[in-house]
């Protein structure tokens, strides 16, 4: 069991970070040092399965390596390395712990055979990444992690329960297609609901930031510390879409709650005025593509899926980084106080846009040669409606993502503020992810070997280049002619509400409704109760005094009259 627990990815990573708070002020090189390590180990394992031992009678397989597994364990073992560039600056080393535990978590979900050992590391995930939240030492922060803590563990209980009731449907804790056993989109062939297979896709929907089921992530994300956003951003979602990859491709109510994902984040992230809140938003957008790619399945869109995850997660740690060295440097990322940083702070500048670029997908660029692939894959299964969508929401990204942050936080007003540029720390963090993207927008063909299926796709084809350039310059023009205009919705400094609504202003008002209807309901009973034992105390008093009934001197032949009725009474009881 322990030379199987050892052989797990990510495993040197979980075990040697609780070893980092004796490194003192060196924690921060001692995290990097532990996430380099996990990555060349990694790259040196073979293909397949190991670590195969039996648990209670069954049969688990806690690794699993193949070329889905492989492509997101990479790609979490590089944000793992950028990430931890990132926070050499922090001393502090419960951060460290937390964000080195989290990333190994999510490295050793991601290469888990069996629902169980998933399960594991899908709790660990949430308890680790949690410190990240309250490691801003805010009473806001503190809030919002407890709540994301909530939220985090229930969709692990939601995922044991299913495990176990697959287990006992199946016999088995394998963790593959969902399909085996009839669920493929969520009903069996007789029609009705699988309930292991529905309550693990509640908790990978819920991981995944579904609609309704999201606001865990922009809650909690902008509240994180500087650096611990950085990681937040490059596992949680993801660890749920290779999820949902694994056990259900194919399952076609996914590409609607994918669509729904695209469309409802551009409204708010154009109205926001939290810069990483909107980047929060941004990144429910992004996911909507790859869970479209999802729910259609075939060969090119699960690759399609599986590509824009591994760029989406480089590209977005890059724009994460970018407001990170603003907030470390000026202390707020709203953009109704920023402006004009590309003056002192240009690398920074530079690096933002480029990360900018990569999201709203221009050639060249590493998102363009990802999410073309889903678009496309929609367009071959005549998914006409979704492809639609897809284009929209191109579109709406490059305004709240490929323009808005960038133009609010360096360009705009200027503001006045003349911060030093960032540590050199976070801009060699910077200045990898930019490489990153650039090299896999030029030499996409290294992506695509990468790739679960074979690939023959090839973006640059003029039809799509042309398509993607018209996108993008009407995107601009739109925001340039609402600049112009003042149609633009104005940056307020203001909270925006979407389903926080109800934690935030439903449920005190229904709490404080139910806490009015019951101080009504209680106070009418006490006084209704009073009255009562008053009534009786004031009854009492009339029939005892020296002038009630009971109060008052009887007569010798009176007592007599009711002495023998009392004994007839008892001779009578006595007999019958």
């Amino acid at each position: 069991m322990i030379a199987s627990i050892a052989m797990i990815p990510g495993m040197i990573m979980v075990v040697g970070s609780l070893l980092l708070p004796l490194l003192g002020k060196k924690a921060a090189w001692g995290a990097l040092a532990l996430s380099v390590i996990s990555l060349v180990m990694f790259l040196l394992m073979p293909f397949g399965t190991s670590g195969n031992v039996e648990v209670l009678g069954n049969a688990l397989t806690m690794v699993r390596i193949d070329k889905l597994s492989f492509i997101f364990a990479l790609v979490f073992h590089l944000a793992a390395v950028m990430s931890s560039i990132y926070a050499l600056h922090v001393e502090d080393v419960k951060q460290h712990v937390g964000a080195v535990m989290y990333a190994g978590g999510a490295i050793a979900a991601a290469c888990a055979g069996d629902l169980l050992t998933l399960f594991v590391f899908w709790e660990l995930t949430a308890i680790s990444s949690v410190v990240l939240v309250w490691a801003s030492n805010t009473k806001r922060s503190y809030k919002a992690g407890m709540r994301y803590l909530i939220i985090q563990v229930t969709s692990g209980v939601l995922l044991l329960s299913g495990a176990l009731l697959r287990l006992a449907e199946a016999g088995s804790l394998c963790f593959g297609d969902m399909g085996e056993f009839g669920v493929i989109g969520l009903r069996v062939p007789g029609g009705a609901i699988s309930t292991s297979g529905l309550l693990i896709l509640i908790a990978f929907g819920i991981k995944c930031a579904f609609p309704l089921l999201h606001n865990w992530l922009q809650d909690s994300y902008p509240k994180a510390t500087v650096t611990g956003t950085v990681f937040l951003s490059a596992f949680t979602t993801k660890l749920a879409v290779y999820s949902l990859a694994r056990g259900f491709a194919g399952t076609e109510e996914l590409i609607t709650v994918g669509c729904v994902m695209t469309l409802f984040p551009i409204v708010f992230a154009v109205i926001e005025n939290d810069l990483r809140r909107v980047l929060a938003y941004s990144l429910n957008n992004q996911l909507g593509f790859m869970v479209v790619g999802i729910g259609i399945g075939t060969e090119l869109a699960i690759n399609g899926m599986a590509a824009h995850a591994f760029c989406h997660i480089i590209y977005k740690s890059l724009l994460f980084m970018s407001m990170g060295a603003v907030l470390y440097r000026v202390g707020t990322t709203k953009a109704t106080e920023l402006g004009g940083l590309h003056k002192s702070m240009p690398w920074t500048t530079i690096f933002c846009l480029i990360g900018a670029g990569s999201i709203a997908g221009f050639p060249l660029l590493s998102g363009f040669v990802s999410k073309s692939m889903i678009i496309t894959a929609a367009a071959h299964e005549h998914q006409f409606i979704a492809w639609f969508v897809l284009l929209i929401a191109s579109a709406g990204v490059m305004e709240h993502s490929g323009i808005k942050i960038p133009f609010f936080a360096f360009f705009s007003h200027d503001s006045g503020k003349r911060p030093k540029e960032a540590p050199w720390n976070m801009l060699l963090a910077m200045g990898i992810a930019s490489l990153l993207c650039i090299t896999l927008g030029i030499g996409y063909k290294l992506l695509y070997n990468l790739l679960p299926y074979e690939s023959h796709y090839s973006p640059f084809t003029t039809g799509h280049v042309v398509t993607q350039l018209q996108l993008l310059l009407f995107a601009a023009l739109a925001f340039v002619a609402l600049m112009k205009t003042k149609l633009y919705p104005a940056e307020v400094d203001s909270t925006n509400l979407d389903t926080d609504w109800i934690y935030r202003k439903a449920v005190p008002w229904l709490l404080g409704g139910a806490g009015t209807a019951i101080a009504f309901v209680d106070t009418g009973i006490r006084k209704g109760f009073i009255g009562l034992i008053k009534g009786m105390i004031e009854t009492l008093r009339k029939r005892f005094n020296d002038q009630g009934l009971m109060g008052r001197a009887w007569s010798t032949s009176t007592m007599a009259v009711w002495a023998t009725l009392i004994l007839g009474l008892c001779l009578m009881l006595y007999y019958l």
